[in-house]
């Protein structure tokens, strides 16, 4: 049996960042073949924020607790991916990002800081129907590393 290693694990959060960037590629590109066809951002971010609410009903076990959301939500590979830290307390679950793997594959694609900006957001459409699947739940997005802040900031707050 092989023990896992820190580099071992340096390793496979390298490789699912690998795969978050593989996923922003393919939407990136998939945006901007829509823009050429004529569609505004309003499909992506329709289709992002049901995908949302399919995963806030269906992945996640519904609560009014962000006690309990929370480790469900912020596992630890996905701490570890984007560098996160979160503090959560009965009323507030505050996640603040270090680093994106989103905008890092958007970057190496050459995108302008204005689609990133955009992408990023309709990237959080995603987190913002998670929201809307928890009647209990509201959800804010304080600063991004897309707008050129050092850290992203996501909030979810008791009603």
């Amino acid at each position: 049996m092989i023990k896992n290693t820190s580099s071992d694990k340096g390793k496979h959060i390298d490789d699912l960042r690998a795969a978050i960037e593989h996923r922003a590629t393919w939407f990136y590109l998939l945006v901007k073949e829509a823009k050429k066809r004529g569609l505004d951002y309003d499909f992506a971010r329709d289709a992002i924020h049901a995908c949302g609410e399919f995963h806030g009903k269906n992945k996640y076990t519904q609560t009014d607790d962000l006690t309990k959301f929370e480790p469900e939500f912020a596992t630890q590979n996905v701490k570890d991916i984007f560098e996160m830290d979160v503090t959560t307390t009965q009323q507030e679950m505050k996640i603040e990002f270090h680093y994106c793997p989103l905008v890092s594959a958007w970057q190496k694609l050459g995108a302008t800081e204005e689609e990133i900006e955009t992408l990023c957001d309709i990237a959080m459409d995603g987190d913002r129907g998670i929201a809307c699947a928890f009647p209990a739940f509201e959800f804010e997005l304080g600063k991004t590393i897309a707008k050129g802040d050092d850290i992203c900031e996501v909030f979810f707050r008791k009603k």
